[in-house]
């Protein structure tokens, strides 16, 4: 795999079972571009290695007067340099395409990850991590696949410098023989240590960026409470956190680094007084020694590929035990999916999701088909958890191994094929994301093509939106505001990042006139107008009944608004299903719905039924033997 020919058609199944098993998992699947910079690397190193030996017939050569000789040493040295050369510039070449290749392959991973969890990704990883993992983990994580090879290049040339050395001179090569495993292995005792405060300082740093992107992220709500200066202490504290356990770990790594300073240092000491002794007692000519000192001298450049890789993998292991745990989510909890499973079979051979009743087997909720149902839970974590199962991710319980699958027409969702679910079951959730771009790429989305944008948004009441984004659009341009009504088309307006530029209640509208362009067989949406008044919120509730007239459609609300129109009605405190049926009828029978929905105290529940004395403490909602014995 060249980087021209990025990115990966497939980039395979990890084995995200741990940090290590990942890492080793990647190594084999870049093991053609392991084995070219292993290649490249031996023959750089085995030309570096051969220098002192030519070196040394040319030190004889001199010695002996021989002309001839010092003439093919000075050849020999030129083929070797021209040999060095190439080999240094294509393993580079080769080391850094598979740090790129890596790089980019686990970074595939974490994409298709991420569309495949959806937006319960974030409910489950903290999206500081997520940040964290898709950026200076992956570097880490390239680091140490580039480092590996040239370690092995190391290895090899070593070992084969010092058999060599045996057989050329067995004496001297004994000492270094015996030497330099000893100086491989003087860090052992030292870097279980120096992992352990690599390890928390990449576990403090990860923290430290989750805590800054949660902010950014939220930073419109701090400013609106006053949480600035709360969260700026706490950024600071895990700042200071961060740069402790850094100077903590650097202090360990300037030790090592250390050790494999002075050690080979004492080893080109001993061997030099040794063959200093030989040479002197004329067992060994100068030749011979000058030879086996340059060897030593080279076997100290491999020792930096070995703290090299220690390094890399001290600092690639938490980084990629931060990758697999992401990569080990899974959207299926049941069982997996098989081919086909669930879908049902058209006219044509072409598979189509199936169509029907939607059902949640853990709360008791039933969507009934081509119906509008609209829930009240009162809890906004509970509809959230709610419509995540509906989209066909079950989110595990505290003790869980596997969660109940919500069914649509009796086919279990998360034991179907990702496209076809998706195709079937559409979540909006109550914080959508806009991304910048134009309107027209905004609604350039996977669709029935039942339903044009020009409907869509004026079910959504987006008239004001589109004036808005015109006169944003043509602000940044520096011309005159151009809408529909001057003559330009509106999906020629650009929507900025996460849709700054308009308001809440205008990006609400515009992620649900995106959602019912989309027109899946199933669409459920999470407080759809929430930050809107209440006159639009009545024209939107009439436009989405109309529009999704025989599609199913549920939406999480305890707008009056909303639950006048709806077809049906199930109150979901707690989780489950306590009542079912129309707005006006649960008003008059169900004091925990009413409750809810009009947001009456016991008090005033009190003073209007004339009942006993209400409780101090209001009962929770979610006490489902409260609700009962009330009702």
């Amino acid at each position: 795999m060249q980087i021209r020919d990025l990115p990966y058609p497939d980039p395979g199944v990890p084995d995200a079972r741990s940090g290590p098993r990942f890492l080793m998992w990647l190594g084999r699947r870049q093991w053609r571009g392991q084995l070219k910079a292993l290649l490249w690397g031996t023959l750089h190193m085995s030309g570096v290695a051969l220098l002192p030996a030519v070196v040394g017939i040319a030190v004889q050569a001199v010695v002996d007067g021989s002309g001839p000789r010092l003439a093919l040493s000075g050849g020999l040295i030129a083929v070797l340099g021209a040999l060095i050369a190439l080999g240094d510039t294509m393993l580079h070449r080769a080391a850094v395409t598979n740090w790129i290749t890596a790089a980019a392959r686990v970074q595939q991973l974490l994409a298709r990850k991420t569309a495949e969890m959806g937006a319960t990704l974030t409910r489950r990883v903290a999206a500081g991590e997520i940040t964290a993992v898709s950026t200076g983990d992956v570097e880490k994580i390239g680091w140490f696949v580039e480092a590996l090879s040239r370690f092995a290049a190391a290895a090899v040339t070593s070992v084969a410098v010092c058999v060599a050395l045996m057989v050329y001179e067995p004496a001297l090569g004994g000492v270094v023989a015996i030497g330099v495993p000893v100086l491989a292995l003087a860090v052992m005792p030292l870097l279980p240590r120096a992992t352990r405060r690599a390890d928390e300082q990449r576990e403090k740093a990860g923290r430290a960026t989750e805590l800054a992107s949660d902010t950014v992220a939220g930073l419109r709500v701090l400013r609106g409470i006053g949480g600035e200066e709360l969260f700026l202490t706490r950024y600071r504290q895990a700042s200071q956190e961060v740069r402790k356990a850094a100077v903590r770990s650097a202090r360990m790594w300037s030790l090592i680094s250390a050790v494999q300073v002075v050690m080979p240092g004492l080893l080109l000491i001993a061997v030099v007084w040794y063959g200093a002794r030989l040479a002197l007692d004329g067992r060994i000519t100068v030749g011979e020694l000058v030879t086996v000192y340059g060897a030593v001298t080279f076997l100290l450049f491999p020792m930096r590929h070995f703290e090299e890789i220690a390094m890399a993998y001290s600092f690639s292991r938490p980084s990629a035990k931060r990758a697999a745990r992401v990569l080990s989510l899974r959207r299926t909890t049941t069982g997996p999916a098989e081919p086909g499973a669930g879908a049902v079979p058209d006219g044509g051979g072409t598979e189509v999701p199936p169509t029907g009743d939607l059902y949640d087997p853990r709360s008791g909720l039933l969507a009934p088909s081509g119906r509008l149902t609209v829930v009240v839970c009162g809890d906004p974590d509970v509809a959230g958890r709610l419509a995540d199962r509906l989209g066909g991710h079950p989110p595990l319980e505290p003790g869980e191994e596997s969660a109940p699958s919500t069914l649509l027409g009796g086919a279990a969702l998360d034991e179907m094929p990702l496209d076809a679910a998706r195709t079937a079951v559409l979540v909006q959730d109550k914080d959508p994301v806009l991304l910048s771009g134009t309107l027209g790429e905004l609604f350039a989305i996977p669709s029935s093509g039942a339903v044009r944008y020009e409907a869509a948004l004026e079910a959504a009441q987006c008239g004001d939106v589109l004036e808005a984004l015109a006169q944003s659009s043509a602000g940044a341009a520096g011309g005159p505001a151009t809408g529909p009504g001057d003559g330009g088309s509106p999906m020629d307006a650009h929507i900025t990042e996460r849709g700054r530029s308009l308001s809440g209640g205008q990006r609400q509208r515009l992620a649900l006139a995106r959602s019912l362009v989309a027109d899946p067989e199933v669409l459920v949406l999470d407080e759809p107008t929430s930050a809107v008044d209440s006159h639009t919120e009545a024209r939107i509730a009439d436009g989405l009944r109309r529009l999704r007239a025989g599609r199913t459609t549920v939406v999480f609300a305890s707008s009056p608004l909303l639950l006048d129109r709806a077809d049906r009605v199930a109150f979901v405190p707690g989780g489950e299903v306590a009542a079912v049926g129309v707005h006006r009828e649960l008003l008059e029978r169900d004091p925990a719905y009413r409750a809810v929905v009009t947001r009456e105290t016991d008090r005033e529940q009190h003073d209007r039924v004339g009942g006993p004395a209400a409780p101090t403490e209001p009962a929770a909602i979610g006490d489902r033997t409260e609700i009962e014995e009330t009702a």
